[in-house]
């Protein structure tokens, strides 16, 4: 075991703080990062302030991790040190059941290993990447493209992932017509890569203040929410919309903007469940369904697409000493459009 250091909610109602802890030394299959960056995501606040009711304490949260390899297991043959790699949301999964032999680990139907704030298949517990270090089996770790921004590229291990895999799976490209519902951390990502896929996207936002950074962004269209009538002329009109916003807010107000047949997809994650008119789905045989990340094979295409296409995350960088005010930012839409962790700032305790 080798000793590392970083930031920690010591439980859920203390501010993140120092805090040296435990890894294992690699072992076969294993890859040791030197972290240089780690995103913010809101998931990091829901699960370090134990908002979700599932927390492990003390907690180094972080899944969105890019470095450089400085050690590899002896039997690790897919990276070599000084690499440029990243690390997402899981580390881990049985790699037997019939999801994960179909390359969509993050469904494991034993449970995937979340990168924090779960135990390992030998017992340890994961800490994330607000910290110097993360030692992971090469499944998990994927090759990044050194002509991007690697601070730009840290969001990709989630919130990119987690708007590319729905967009794909449900063939998004040129001749549909897309909808994103939500200009934050995640939409803004959604928007970038459904434009870049040729769709004809149009941007839902509550916010007056956000149509010009929209339309910069990609958005053919945009439409505030909340103008019924602006709402109504979009009736019928949508092959598939993709719902980023982790408030709660009325699905009912979107529905009826598909198409027969058409999909409203959630990757936002409200804390309280949502109440559906189901006419809105029967009399359209119209699709509600869900998403979380993609599969590693997926997640290393994504960001090989990224690396083709020069997209990144729009973000802004901060020493990991400003930690808990930018919690509080995120918590207020106070970030365009996700926080990324200078990991040069972490000193040792």
């Amino acid at each position: 075991m080798t000793q590392f250091w970083g930031y920690a909610a010591q439980q859920s109602t203390t501010p993140l703080a120092p805090y040296s802890f435990s890894r294992r030394d690699p072992k076969d299959h294993d890859v040791a990062v030197k972290i240089e960056y780690c995103g913010v995501c809101h998931s990091d606040i829901h699960s370090a302030r134990n908002e979700w009711g599932n927390a492990v304490y003390p907690m180094v949260p972080g899944h969105e991790i890019i470095g450089s390899v400085t050690a590899v297991g002896p039997a690790m043959k897919k990276f070599k040190v000084g690499d440029r790699v990243g690390v997402g949301v899981i580390v881990d999964s049985c790699r037997t059941c019939s999801s994960c032999k179909a390359g969509e680990e993050q469904y494991c139907e034993v449970g995937a290993t979340l990168t924090y704030g779960a135990k390992d298949r030998y017992g340890d517990m994961t800490y994330g990447g607000y910290s110097n270090n993360i030692v992971t089996d090469e499944h998990f770790v994927h090759s990044v493209s050194t002509k991007l921004d690697p601070a730009g590229v840290a969001p990709l291990l989630c919130a990119g992932i987690t708007t590319y895999s729905p967009l794909r799976h449900w063939k998004v490209g040129p001749g549909t017509k897309v909808g994103v519902v939500g200009l934050g951390g995640l939409g803004h990502m959604g928007l970038k890569f459904a434009h870049s896929f040729g769709a004809h996207v149009t941007q839902f936002t509550t916010s007056p203040s956000k149509i010009a950074d929209a339309k910069r962004l990609g958005a053919d269209e945009v439409v505030l929410s909340n103008d019924a009538d602006a709402m109504k002329k979009e009736a019928n009109s949508f092959d598939f919309i993709l719902d980023t916003v982790s408030a709660v807010h009325d699905l009912n107000s979107y529905l009826p903007l598909l198409k027969r047949d058409a999909a409203y997809c959630q990757v936002g994650l409200p804390d309280q469940p949502p109440t559906i008119f189901m006419g809105n789905l029967i009399f359209k045989r119209r699709h509600l369904s869900g998403s979380i990340i993609g599969g590693m094979a997926e997640t290393q295409e994504m960001l090989d697409y990224c690396a083709a296409h020069n997209i990144v995350s729009d973000v802004e960088v901060i020493p990991i000493q400003q930690i808990n005010e930018a919690f509080e930012r995120v918590i207020k839409a106070d970030v365009k459009y996700r926080f990324v962790i200078d990991m040069a700032s972490l000193k040792k305790p």
